[in-house]
């Protein structure tokens, strides 16, 4: 255990952030002064220009101000609006929050979580880091700790890693995506009706004639002659157009790019009209016609909005269902589920497109639905049972190794570098056919293998993943911790695959 009796963390990028408050600082005030003295047509240009300064100048002064310190007493936090202290006797544990990015030379940002006993939880605002291998980060992170166990009680005799995968990730945010999903289902599933109208009334439109009173003309088809004057033709993202001579009966008509290149200046053409919209353009040998979504297809959009907000669903499921779990205990992936909502997208997709309003007006319907509706509770126990977490079990009791006659591939990995195991190489443990080996592919043969020394190893622990062992590790998998000679060593395998391989590195234990 460290002697450090205090620990003080502050921002490293101190000019940079100083220099950004000071560029917002002269931003913000030179917007002000041109607003004030002289004005102009470019105000808004200007405002928009110094509000975003000031907004940058802002996020830098709380990155330069903050700071946390820790000493005998307790854990002290200073950001710009608030300071804060905490005795180490309300502190739970110290715990890493891991945040993954998508640029190139950022992969992942991590932050310090303070855990206290009432439940609660704070991200401290340092120590950060932007990098999987932070030194400074790593000694600010253990002399931390070190005070936490020094005056304190932790939860945890590890250092708890907190990620998208682990129980302790919220799920607020999932619970949003799939309100505002079903929400969006619902609005598309609302137009469903009135679609299924419109549609019946323009087959059943009749051709206006003389006679027919103008309170009416909007209800029948009408037809009026045209001349093309002009096309403008753009691309897939851009409408295209038909412009008319003397802007009769309309100036211009947004049409497809196709119809666009085959109609021609100097045609004549028909446009049939419904409802004050034309709907319909027929030249010489071109026609063109107005897509308007079918209710079919705006219910099928309903229902994929219904479905996307499944996946969502079954993330906030999965999160509640292992609520008693350790918060960086990894939880199981939702891609089950993903599957049986892929496979109901399979048969209630053409439903509701067939029949959009009419799901249970015969009997073939009713029979699909029915039918669906059964692989559908089929898919999702199936999903269930997948998902299930399971508990690490110990290896029953041999009188050996039970060395297979032939050699068996299992896909496993050691998470340290060994000289059996170096940078990490190995993807397969193969048994049977001689020693226990480390190879870096699934065979058949022993090519690039290395021995594993199981005289040196024995079986300290088997459990669950956790976010401390990385994403390289599937979610269904369990750790072994081993011992190699003193070195802890941690093997990551499938449940049945893990016992196994561990009755053929440590009978002793199996016995």
């Amino acid at each position: 255990m460290t002697d450090t009796w205090e620990v003080t963390c502050r921002s490293p990028w101190k000019r940079p952030l100083w220099f950004f408050v000071g560029l917002g600082a002269a931003g913000a005030g030179l917007a002000v002064v041109r607003l004030v003295f002289w004005g102009g047509r470019w105000d808004v240009v200007w405002s928009a220009g110094g509000l975003v300064l000031a907004l940058v100048g802002v996020a830098s002064l709380r990155g330069v101000t903050a700071r946390v310190s820790a000493d005998a007493h307790g854990l002290h936090t200073r950001t710009l609006l608030r300071r804060r202290s905490v005795p180490w006797a309300d502190v739970a544990d110290l715990r890493v929050r891991l945040k993954y990015a998508n640029t190139p030379r950022v992969q992942e940002t991590r932050g310090v979580s303070l855990v206290l006993r009432d439940g609660r939880k704070r991200l401290l605002p340092l120590p950060r880091s932007w990098s999987p291998q932070d030194p400074d980060f790593d000694a600010k992170l253990d002399a931390l700790r070190a005070l936490h166990r020094r005056y304190g009680a932790p939860e945890s005799s590890h250092v708890p890693v907190v990620s998208y995968r682990t129980a302790g990730r919220g799920w607020v945010g999932s619970l949003s995506l799939c309100a505002l999903l079903v929400a969006g289902g619902c609005v598309a599933a609302w137009f469903v009706p009135g679609m299924v109208s419109d549609e019946r009334a323009w087959r059943s439109a009749t051709p206006c004639t003389a006679r027919t009173p103008a309170t009416e003309r909007d209800t029948c088809v009408s037809t009026l002659s045209a001349v093309i004057a002009r096309t403008d033709v753009n691309g897939l993202k851009q409408p295209s157009w038909l412009y008319f001579t003397e802007s009769r009966p309309l100036e211009r008509l947004e049409v497809s790019s196709d119809a666009a290149e085959d109609f021609k200046a100097g045609d004549r053409v028909e446009l049939t009209v419904w409802r004050g919209q034309v709907r319909e353009v027929a030249g010489e040998g071109h026609m063109w016609r107005e897509h308007i979504p079918g209710a079919g297809e705006v219910a099928v959009l309903a229902a994929v909005f219904v479905l996307a907000a499944g996946y969502p669903g079954a993330q906030v499921l999965l999160r509640l269902r292992g609520r008693r779990l350790p918060d960086d205990e990894v939880l199981p992936s939702a891609f089950p589920f993903a599957a049986a909502l892929a496979g109901t997208a399979l048969w209630l997709l053409p439903l509701c497109y067939l029949h959009p309003t009419t799901l249970f007006a015969s009997p073939g319907s009713i029979t699909w639905a029915a039918t669906g509706s059964l692989v559908t509770v089929g898919l999702f126990t199936w999903a269930w049972r997948a998902t299930r977490v399971r508990t690490p079990t110990e290896p029953q009791a041999t009188d050996g190794p039970a060395e297979p006659e032939t050699e068996a591939f299992l896909a496993a990995r050691f998470l340290e570098h060994t000289d059996y195991n170096p940078h990490g190489f190995g993807t397969h443990i193969v048994l049977g056919g001689g020693p226990p080996a480390v190879t870096p592919h699934p065979g058949p043969g022993r090519f690039a293998a290395k021995r594993i020394p199981v005289e040196r190893l024995s079986v300290a622990n088997v459990r669950r993943a956790r976010g401390s062992d990385g994403d390289t590790v599937p979610r269904s998998w369990h750790i072994a911790e081993l011992d190699d000679a003193g070195e802890p060593v941690r093997l990551a395998a499938a449940p049945d695959d893990l016992v196994r391989i561990i009755r053929e590195l440590d009978p002793a234990k199996a016995r």
